[in-house]
């Protein structure tokens, strides 16, 4: 059955060459989820459309088609374009990535596109990435059925993290204490002791579902922190 969308919210993820003249493009909807679409001609000199599919360029889209690719019918910008740098650029292409890899087609994620819509502002305004980041990590994990259940922790007691049983109890001083598990839920991440255990925390419950292919963000923030050095 050919599928018609004519008014839909969404994000540019990634878009790449499809063809000779076009752009396969990733766009993450407010009802519709992921959803990639082939936008005809966009690479074509003159083109207004290349200019708009960037990635973070917030759209009305529209676009039809019977197979899980659609064909891009119309594209306007709801938003000035989104011009981010240095680590706030690299923390952006880290979220869209991994919504290109998590998400499931067409499954719509109308809350996550909202925290979605938060975490580019932090970063358009450099204040909390990585309270931002943990947050949006923590909510894409609830979309895709793995929410953190911290209905039996103990702030005093301290618990490791196993992906086949989840939160477990640990030795006295072993393990991240209960209190920093609490605080990650509720998203409070003023402590930095707080941050760096969510940050170990997302990146254990995150490698099981990305898989051995390694994130390309992550290589060119890696990258960064180099050159940085230099």
């Amino acid at each position: 059955m050919e599928q018609r969308v004519d008014a839909a919210a969404a994000y540019v993820l990634h878009a790449r060459p499809y063809r000779e003249t076009s752009l396969l493009v990733d766009l993450f909807t407010l009802e519709h989820g992921l959803v990639s679409v082939i936008a005809k001609g966009a690479r074509r000199p003159g083109s207004r459309l290349r200019a708009l599919l960037q990635p973070f360029q917030s759209l009305q889209v529209a676009w039809q088609g019977r197979s899980e690719l659609k064909n891009l019918r119309t594209a306007e910008p709801t938003e000035t374009a989104l011009m981010l740098q240095g680590r706030s650029l690299l923390c952006g292409l880290y979220l869209n990535e991994l919504l290109q890899r998590l998400l499931r087609p067409h499954d719509p994620a109308p809350h996550l596109f909202v925290y979605f819509r938060y975490v580019l502002n932090e970063l358009k305004l450099a204040r909390d990435i990585e309270g931002a980041l943990r947050t949006f990590e923590r909510k894409l994990l609830e979309q895709l059925g793995f929410g953190l259940d911290c209905s039996t922790v103990i702030a005093q007691a301290s618990y490791t993290w196993h992906a086949d049983t989840g939160l477990v109890r640990a030795q006295a001083r072993q393990g991240w204490p209960g209190q920093y598990l609490l605080a990650i839920e509720q998203d409070c991440y003023d402590d930095p002791l707080v941050r760096r255990c969510a940050k170990q925390l997302m990146r254990l419950r995150l490698a099981p579902l990305l898989g051995e292919r390694p994130l390309r963000s992550r290589e060119l923030f890696t990258k960064h922190k180099g050159t940085k050095s230099d």
